[in-house]
């Protein structure tokens, strides 16, 4: 995996982390004296986490098709 993609998936796993633990333990965020929901924390859960999973996924199969050897293939005479 290249570095810059290792580190974008270790960065959306960290916030997804972050988000669980806040859900978990129900941590009170403020913004500019607004109360920002705890529930908001699913979708800041489960979003990085599925694009740290397709980003991984996608990475992997590029990964796969490198590796692959080529295969050679005959040629059919038609005589």
């Amino acid at each position: 995996m290249k570095p810059v993609t290792t580190i974008v998936v270790l960065l959306l796993i960290a916030i997804s982390i972050a988000h669980l633990l806040r859900l978990i333990f129900q941590g009170e965020i403020i913004v500019g004296g607004f109360h920002i929901p705890v529930w908001l924390s699913i979708f800041g859960c489960i979003v990085p986490a599925i694009l740290a999973l397709m980003l991984w996924r996608e990475n992997r199969e590029e990964f796969n098709k490198e590796i692959t050897p080529l295969k050679i293939t005959k040629k059919k005479d038609n005589h």
